[in-house]
């Protein structure tokens, strides 16, 4: 499973997404808001990583393990995990949400997931779900990041415009329906608690454990 934007390489021999530079600021916030204090962290679809250490960076009581299913992607991972010596950033870990036998055991406080449901076939979605109904503890996190349709807000031609794009590489692609989205949530036990307005036409959706 496909996990990444188009990507540019770094002479360090990691990966930079140019979308992190955007959008790292404004999840944080949101993160550190929701976010317990001290916490087992599993982020799926890290691509490049630098998110990872963004984060980890910024909340060092967090123990933030990211994964990826991508061979290139968890190598940049490693590259940019080793630049910044993190104590509380775990190594990548192979992870493919279509695949439950590469899913940790948990339990983990939080799950993190950013930029993945609208590159990856609806099947990742229910898999997403699936994995955090899992290996959340109770009253558990996961926050999702990402563009999405809303029946009540009209779609943004920018949001219409990428929408198109990504049905155009992958016919399995596209922005995925809010409500669709909590439907799969709630059959694995989560519940949408908060949706967050974020730049460029974005969300963040949190949902609990019950």
């Amino acid at each position: 499973m496909q996990t990444m934007d188009p990507i540019d390489p770094t002479p360090a021999g990691g990966l930079a997404s140019p979308a992190v530079a955007r959008n790292t600021a404004p999840i944080l916030e949101v993160l550190r808001a929701h976010l317990p204090a001290r916490a087992k962290v599993l982020e799926i679809a890290a691509g490049s990583g630098e998110h990872a250490v963004a984060f980890a960076r910024a909340l060092p009581g967090l123990d933030w393990t990211p994964t990826d299913p991508s061979p290139e992607a968890r190598a940049s991972i490693a590259a940019w995990a080793a630049a910044a010596g993190l104590p509380n950033l775990r190594e990548p870990l192979t992870l493919d949400v279509l695949d439950p036998r590469s899913w940790p055991a948990g339990p983990a406080q939080a799950v993190v997931c950013i930029n993945m449901i609208h590159i990856s076939p609806w099947t990742a979605t229910e898999g997403l779900m699936a994995l955090a109904g899992r290996v959340l503890a109770p009253g558990g996190l996961l926050a999702l990041y990402g563009p999405y349709r809303e029946s009540e807000v009209p779609l943004a031609p920018s949001n219409a415009a990428f929408d198109e794009s990504l049905k155009g590489r992958n016919p399995a692609w596209g922005l995925r329906d809010r409500d669709a989205v909590s439907a799969a949530a709630k059959a694995e036990g989560l519940a949408l608690t908060l949706r967050v307005a974020m730049p460029a036409n974005n969300l963040m959706l949190l949902f609990r454990r019950i």
